[in-house]
């Protein structure tokens, strides 16, 4: 029989929810592979209380990921209740691109993980997937967005976007033109 994992002290927690506020920051400026002494000195934290919560690169960027995909599939559904059809779906798709570029360089360990269907970070990442398809489809039932588009369409331009710019310096300064011209192209024309 195993234990219940215990419940991480106030303090705990508080170290813990300051690494990854301070981890999102540095991944962001600094991809994946952003200095892990670098996230512990602007934490606040020593090295051991970094390892303490994260014993690896990878369970960090999977806490990362993780709650990034969670606060994404949340916005959807609040987008949802309170938004129009397509404003709904151009403001989550602009959120769901302004981070997508943050994770460059993400280990191949991790993506396979997003396709283990076992793992948490699939099950956060199916969650935020299935939100943003609501979004779509919701916007196409209101004839704002071709019929011929599907939620893997949309990941998979927004994030190629997304990758370019972030692997290319010098096409980076266009990244909002290359957006709206993806968004442009996924709006139904009459006819």
């Amino acid at each position: 029989m195993t234990e219940a994992p215990r419940a991480l002290r106030a303090d705990a927690q508080r170290n813990r929810a300051r690494i990854l506020d301070v981890a999102r920051t540095v991944v962001e400026e600094h991809g994946t592979q952003a200095s892990l002494r670098d996230i512990a000195r602007r934490a606040e934290v020593g090295m051991g209380t970094l390892y303490r919560h994260f014993a690896t690169r990878e369970e960090l960027l999977e806490a990362l990921l993780g709650s990034r995909f969670e606060r994404l599939a949340a916005h959807a559904e609040a987008l949802e209740a309170a938004r129009g059809p397509q404003d709904a779906l151009l403001e989550w798709v602009g959120e769901f691109a302004a981070g997508a570029g943050a994770y460059r360089g993400l280990a191949v360990s991790m993506m396979a993980t997003l396709e283990d269907s076992d793992s948490s970070l699939h099950q956060s990442c199916a969650r935020m997937r299935a939100a943003g398809g609501r979004l779509l489809r919701r916007a196409q039932r209101a004839g704002h967005i071709r019929a011929d588009i599907d939620e893997t369409d949309l990941f998979v331009l927004v994030s190629a976007v997304a990758s370019i710019t972030d692997s290319a310096p010098s096409i980076a300064a266009r990244r909002d033109h290359l957006f709206a011209l993806v968004l442009d192209g996924l709006v139904a024309r009459p006819g």
